[in-house]
């Protein structure tokens, strides 16, 4: 694989040819999957008890993902927590490889958790100390919004390498993004999602959370309320039309993810 020249060009050939099990196969960034598993692993441990004891996830529709191809498949959901939301999509995840139907009990699937995922996040928060710093090893594509910095709308330059970068997330495994950018509710979703699709083709599957901002602090990494109930929906995959316009597309996925008009302020 192209992905893994630089690590194999640094070991022994011998080396190179035992290794059937990929210990050295690397992600399109040039990090190693055995790196990503141990982390999701130790992340996974340590947060487990989060959604199961201090609070109760609710996971409606995972047979969504049974079927799904290995890559290719862009998740789009309301976002509540900078961690909280990503950190229970790679629970449920890593839970459907391993067969579990809408739960994540018991954790056994830790021992063998999903490596092929990414999760698109903002620069800026993933520089914000050591946690998030560590948190970009689980999958984080990282980019510059254009519109929004250190909480503040802005307008500076656009990113165009993001797309690029969502679209090597995608060709090598799941991609979850928050298409409206902020995790303040009924924000607006992206054009740029529309032009993703449109560029990428993906399988799109709709998310909608909620309960996280209840329970959590805003980056996620502290209780705010205990005894929450979250909810995670996985809604079934959504269809464009190859001439269907941007303008479309936004309005969708805005319904889809249930961002279109004001209700429970948890949203």
């Amino acid at each position: 694989m192209n992905s893994n020249k630089t690590i194999y060009s640094l070991l022994p050939p011998w080396l190179v040819r035992f290794d059937f099990m990929g210990l050295f196969e690397q992600d399109p960034f040039g990090n190693l999957l055995i790196i990503k598993r141990f982390f999701i692993f130790i992340i996974g441990w340590f947060t487990y008890y989060r959604y199961t004891a201090v609070n109760k996830i609710q996971i409606i529709g995972s047979e969504q993902l049974v079927d799904l191809p290995d890559h290719g498949v862009l998740f789009l959901s309301n976002h509540q927590t900078y961690f909280a939301d990503v950190i229970a999509f790679y629970h449920i995840f890593c839970a459907t490889k391993w067969g579990y139907k809408d739960t994540i009990s018991p954790p056994f699937y830790l021992f063998s958790p999903r490596a092929r995922c990414y999760y698109v996040a903002a620069s800026e928060t993933m520089k914000e100390g050591i946690l998030p710093k560590l948190f970009s090893i689980g999958g984080a594509i990282t980019i510059d919004r254009s519109w929004r910095a250190n909480g503040e709308n802005v307008k500076r330059e656009l990113d165009n390498s993001a797309q690029d970068k969502i679209g090597l997330g995608l060709g090598h495994g799941w991609v979850v993004s928050f298409p409206q950018g902020t995790t303040k509710p009924y924000a607006p979703v992206r054009k740029g999602t529309a032009h993703l699709i449109k560029d990428h083709k993906p399988i799109v599957i709709p998310v909608v959370i909620n309960g996280f901002r209840r329970a959590f602090d805003k980056k996620g990494l502290r209780f705010k309320k205990r005894n929450t109930k979250l909810t995670v929906h996985f809604k079934p995959p959504m269809h464009f039309l190859p001439d269907e316009s941007l303008e479309s597309m936004v309005e969708r996925v805005t319904k889809a993810i249930e961002q279109d008009h004001p209700g429970d302020a948890n949203v």
